[in-house]
Order: structure tokens, then C-alpha cells, then sequence
């Protein structure tokens, strides 16, 4: 009937569901098939409501007279309430109806895959296809927009091969729509073979395809299918310069950036701030800040992206000055601008000034959301303040904030860190959804505390719960085993990551085994690992090792190691410093001398140790002769002169350990 309707250029939506004229075509065309002039009315006031409250009376009156068993009405006033968002009182009406039709599943569908509900959509599509009713190129793009949200890759699969059995892969939306969940799960030779079938290939084919190469930085890939756009006559928009410059982003391709910039200049193309704030962006992750920042100053109509993407810009690169320079000249600061510059501060170690920044925040009447509050339980963590991040969670808790994994895991990394780990295994356990980095954190929070047995348990939990382990994962397990000294676990571990997960071992993994075998008597083993280690030592290998040597009084290994420090020019205190102390036990009075010497003479200063007593919100700390001072801190050279001076602030003779919270760190 509806055969000679055409709607060119509409989006997918508008061109499969009843919009604009064609749904006034629709509606005179069923008129005649009204039951009654009471049905007539009804369905009338149907076309006339404009919001959910006022379509539930008419659904109560099409109850009243009889009419629930009206196809046609109650089609129209499913498709209504899914519009207007309320998808629970769809599904309820929905489910009222003995015999729903096709038009009622597509719509019911498309609902769920727009709110990004995927489950819903797969069931229901399931239950469309055992009905009888056959799949359309109305229902197909939802689906695959369904299995793309997530991704669901066997699930598309089996949708496209029975698109293919119902003769639909003639249709431009649903090839279209298999092209975008092949992207969206990374299979891009699948998603080529698609593309390359299109006969009537439309731009956001051409799109599509461009940003499948961007997603997984293939350069190459997309820089050819743009000139075959040329070649085919095919103008690219706004999508197609984004993922270009994406994919110049990802792989720090300064030359395609320039490239695609250069196009758009002598192209004389029409670009808005969305592409602008992509060139932004390019510059600063290949390193030419004066580039992003020229393009940033010629913008006439900058937006809270573009100053956001400044910001970024000098955070990623330590300019911390700048970035607040730029984030204090901001006109409006959205939740992401304020979560850039607290990420900038705490990436900094300027834990106090993002806990500022985040009150500031709040006092603005902005909202925190995930990232600030996993920004501000990252302070509270490296900061080791327990009570801060009590009351972050706290603040989580009273606000209704829904909790993600995410955030999960940033509360268990905070109390672990902070000494509170039975909190921490708490709020582990009763997380309903668990990822690899939570299995992670509370594996790596277990090894901290030097619960050795109880972290190799959980690794076999995780197992067990069908995750694959990554080399954080490993290395938590391998500091686990480490610090309960389980040697031969250790070695277990460490060739269980090659063998069975094909997990190439780094510095970190050959850190802990070296840690392991040093603590275990093993100095030998541990300077043949050394010696086959298929990348360099760090500092922080070879203080593993000259830990090892001085337990077990090794002086001969421990000058190898100062001359391989020497020959690599590292100039790392704590290692000068450890060696010193052997010799020192040792009595080898001239040979500490001559570290000490070395020393000096390579301007290495040893860093000074600091304990904190925090009482009240107000830090106290203790060091030995450092003439640095602040506002908020008393520096103390003597404990004794520490304790005189809290016993006459705070009016008291003595202090319980238990109503204090203690921290020592090195600074």
C-alpha cells in the first residue's frame, strides 16, 4: 500500500516507524476500520496526547468501552508510551494483549535497544520468532543495534544468518546495522566482507566502516577507504574527519592528522566544533601543544568540550600551571572539566589541592559523578586517610549514587590501602557483578596485608568464575607470594603465565619473582633470572636483589650489582643507601665510606624519612632535619618535642593508639 512512500535522507528510526506524514497516511487509512464513533474518538485523543499522563486515561476509557481487544488502537498506543520512554508500562500493556502483532514487537524492541537495555530486545526479538512472526527489515537494525551495545557477538551471528535465510540482506538499514555490530565487536575482517557486499553503499556505510579501522588504529585502512570515498564521488562529513582523526590520536600519526586538517583547509569543508575539538585533541596526543592551542584560540564558538580538551592537553603533559590557567578561564565547567583538572592534580601527586578542587565542585552545584568519585578514593588511597574515604563513601551512600564496578573497585582499593581490608573483602563479596580489575584489586589488597594463602584462594575463585587473569592479575599473585615467602608457588605461578595464558612476563612480574627468590635464600637463581630477563633491570630489580644479598650477607653479588648501577648511570638513593648499610654491618667501614662518597660526589642526597599523626583532621608530622614547612603541619626534629606539643593542643596527658590513625611514608 505504502510501496510508493519515499523519505529520503531520514534516519533509520523515522524511516521504519510511523513519523510526520507518513503516520497521518497511516491513520486515515485505518480510520475506516474504527469500530464505533466512540472507538473514533478515542483513537482521536490518541493522536492528540503528548505526554504519558495524559495517554493513561485514554487507555482507561479504551478499557471502559470494551475496546482492549482493538489491534490497531492498542498498537498505536504501545508505539505512544515506548516514545515517550516509559518502556515498563509498554511491557505491561504488552503483555495484556493474547496475540501481539509484528508492529508491536518492533516497537517494544526498538525501545529497549534505544535506552540500551540489549537483554530485553534479544528476549523479545526470541519471542517474536517462536510466535511465528517472521523478522523484517523493521526489526532487523534494532537487534543488531541491541548486540552491539554490548557487544554480543554469537548473538549477532545467528541474527545476521537468519537475516540472510529471510532474504533481507537487500536491505541498505540492515546491512548497515551488521556492518556496525561487526565494528562494535572489533571483527573487522567480518565487518569488511559486509561492506564490501553493500551494492548501494550510503555514507553511513562508508562511516561505518572508517570508524571500525579507527577503533582498533588501523591507520592504513582507514586513509585507503577515504580515498576510495573520492574516487566513488562520496563527499565525507563530520563522523568521517572524527574517526580519522581518532585513529591519528590512538597512534600518535601526527602526518594523517596533518593530513586530514590540510584536506578540510583546501577542501573548503564546513566543519563545526565537534571535528574542531578531534583536531584539539590530535595535536596534543602527538606532542604539539602550540598546534592544539592555535586551533583552540581561532575557534570563534568555543563550547565546555573545547576548553575541556585544553585542559587535558597540558594535564597529559605535566603542565599542571596551564591547565589551571585554561580550567579558571572556563565560562561554564561542566563534570567532565572539573574531573580533568582533580585527575590532573591526583596524576600529579597533589593529592590535597584535588581534594580542594573537589569541594570547590560541589559548592558550584555540580554533581560528581564515577570518575570524580574514583578521582577523590584515589587520593584518599595514596594519601592512606581512612576517614576521608569513609566519608567519600559516606557521601556515595546518602546521594543515592548508583555504585558501578568501577566505583566498587575504587572502594575496596581505598580501605585495603588504608588498613581497613576486612571493609574491603566486605564490600568485594557483596558486589553483584565482578570484573578482572576487581578480582585484581582485592588479590593485590590480600598480598599487601600479606595474606599469602587467601590471595592464591581467590585466584582460584576467579578462575572458577570463568575470568581470564591479566598480567595485573599475576603480578598481585606473585607480590602475594612473595611476601608469605611460598617459593615454589611462586615459580608455579610465574610459568603458568606463559604456558597456559600466553601472558609474556614484564619488569613488574620479574621484580616480584626476584623479590621471592632473593627473600627465600635463592641469590643465585635470582641473578640467573636477572641475567635471561628478556628486557632490562630496573631500580627496582636490582633493589630486589641487593634486599636479598644483605638478609643474607652476600657482599659479593651486592658489588656486581653497584657496578652495574654505575656502568647504567643510575642514581637511585635507596639502593646507595641499602649497600651502605651492608657494608656498615658488615664493619667494612672504608668501603661504606666509599659509597658514601659516590654519593656526594654524584650529588645523590638520601631521602628523608616522615611519620604522620593525624588527630582531628590536623596532620602532625615528624622528620629529621627538613627545613620545609606548611601551614597545615608541625615539623617536629624529636618525637619527644612531637608529643609535647599535641599533649598541650589537644589538653591531655597521653594518647591511645586505638584513637589515632597512624601512617609513615617516605617523602
Amino acid at each position: 500500500m505504502f510501496s510508493t512512500l519515499k523519505l529520503k535522507h531520514a534516519t533509520v528510526g523515522s524511516r521504519l516507524f510511523c513519523v510526520g506524514s507518513l503516520r497521518t497516511q497511516i491513520s486515515t487509512t485505518i480510520w475506516h476500520r474504527l469500530k464505533s464513533p466512540t472507538h473514533q474518538t478515542l483513537h482521536h485523543l490518541l493522536d492528540q496526547s503528548s505526554s504519558l499522563r495524559q495517554l493513561k486515561p485514554v487507555h482507561a476509557q479504551i478499557i471502559l468501552h470494551g475496546l482492549a481487544d482493538q489491534v490497531v488502537t492498542l498498537g498505536k498506543l504501545l508505539s505512544l508510551c515506548v516514545q515517550e520512554g516509559d518502556l515498563r508500562y509498554a511491557h505491561l500493556l504488552f503483555d495484556q494483549i493474547p496475540q501481539p502483532n509484528k508492529f508491536m514487537y518492533n516497537h517494544l524492541i526498538r525501545g529497549y535497544s534505544n535506552i540500551d537495555d540489549p537483554i530485553n530486545s534479544l528476549l523479545l526479538y526470541r519471542q517474536m520468532v517462536r510466535a511465528g512472526l517472521m523478522p523484517n527489515q523493521f526489526t532487523f537494525p534494532f537487534v543488531f543495534k541491541a548486540c552491539a551495545s554490548k557487544p554480543f557477538y554469537w548473538e549477532a551471528v545467528i541474527v545476521h544468518a537468519q537475516a540472510i535465510k529471510l532474504g533481507m540482506r537487500c536491505h541498505a538499514c540492515v546491512q548497515n546495522s551488521i556492518l556496525t555490530v561487526y565494528v562494535a565487536c572489533r571483527l573487522i575482517r567480518s565487518a569488511r566482507q559486509v561492506f564490501d557486499d553493500i551494492s548501494d553503499r550510503t555514507l553511513v556505510s562508508w562511516n561505518s566502516m572508517i570508524a571500525g579501522y579507527s577503533k582498533i588504529g588501523h591507520c592504513r585502512g582507514a586513509v585507503m577507504l577515504l580515498e576510495e570515498m573520492q574516487h566513488q564521488g562520496v563527499q565525507p562529513d563530520v563522523f568521517t574527519f572524527v574517526s580519522l582523526l581518532s585513529v591519528s590520536s590512538k597512534n600518535g600519526n601526527l602526518d594523517l592528522g596533518r593530513f586530514v586538517h590540510l584536506f578540510i583547509v583546501t577542501a573548503e569543508v564546513q566543519i563545526d566544533s565537534i571535528v574542531t575539538n578531534a583536531l584539539i585533541d590530535m595535536y596534543a596526543k602527538c606532542g604539539h601543544l602550540q598546534c592544539a592551542k592555535r586551533v583552540f584560540d581561532r575557534m570563534l564558538d568555543k563550547n565546555v568540550v573545547s576548553w575541556t580538551c585544553m585542559v587535558n592537553a597540558y594535564a597529559n603533559h605535566g603542565l599542571i600551571d596551564n591547565a589551571v590557567q585554561i580550567f579558571n578561564q572556563m565560562p561554564v565547567k561542566n563534570v567532565v572539566s572539573w574531573n580533568s583538572i582533580i585527575w590532573c592534580h591526583v596524576q600529579e601527586g597533589l593529592y590535597t589541592e584535588a581534594m580542594e578542587l573537589f569541594y570547590r565542585m560541589c559548592i558550584s552545584g555540580v554533581i560528581p559523578d564515577d570518575g570524580t568519585l574514583v578521582n577523590i578514593l584515589s587520593c584518599c588511597s595514596h594519601m592512606g586517610d581512612l576517614a576521608l574515604g569513609k566519608q567519600a563513601h559516606d557521601y556515595i551512600c546518602g546521594n543515592d549514587i548508583t555504585v558501578s564496578v568501577t566505583l566498587c573497585n575504587s572502594l575496596i582499593d581505598m580501605y585495603a590501602k588504608c588498613g581497613a581490608l576486612h571493609t574491603a573483602m566486605d564490600i568485594f563479596f557483596g558486589m553483584p557483578e565482578k570484573n578482572v580489575v576487581s578480582w585484581n584489586v582485592i588479590i593485590g589488597a590480600l598480598a599487601l596485608h600479606g595474606f599469602g594463602e587467601e590471595a592464591i584462594e581467590m585466584f582460584r575463585r576467579m578462575q572458577a568464575s570463568g575470568l581470564c587473569p591479566d598480567e595485573i592479575t599475576f603480578t598481585g599473585l606473585l607480590s602475594a607470594c612473595s611476601h608469605s615467602g611460598f617459593v615454589d608457588m611462586g615459580r608455579y605461578y610465574f610459568d603458568m603465565m606463559s604456558s597456559t595464558f600466553g601472558i609474556s612476563p614484564n619488569v613488574a612480574h620479574y621484580a616480584c619473582m626476584v623479590d621471592l627468590l632473593g627473600r627465600g635464600g635463592f641469590i643465585g637463581e635470582a641473578v640467573t633470572l636477572i641475567q635471561n630477563m628478556p628486557v632490562k633491570p630496573d631500580v627496582v630489580v636490582w633493589g630486589a636483589l641487593l634486599s636479598g644479598c644483605r638478609t643474607y650477607g652476600n657482599l659479593e653479588i651486592a658489588k656486581q650489582i653497584m657496578k652495574q648501577l654505575l656502568e647504567l648511570g643510575r642514581h637511585d638513593s635507596g639502593l646507595y643507601v641499602l649497600l651502605s648499610n651492608m657494608y656498615s654491618e658488615s664493619q667494612r667501614w672504608d668501603d661504606m665510606r666509599k659509597i658514601r662518597k659516590i654519593m656526594d660526589d654524584a650529588g645523590i642526597q638520601k631521602c628523608k624519612a616522615i611519620s604522620c599523626i593525624e588527630i582531628d583532621g590536623c596532620c602532625h608530622q615528624f622528620m629529621v632535619d627538613d627545613k620545609r614547612h606548611d601551614s597545615s603541619t608541625s615539623i617536629y626534629s624529636t618525637l619527644d618535642q612531637l608529643m609535647d606539643h599535641l599533649k598541650s593542643v589537644h589538653h591531655c596527658k597521653s594518647f591511645d593508639v586505638e584513637d589515632i590513625y597512624y601512617s609513615s611514608n617516605l617523602q
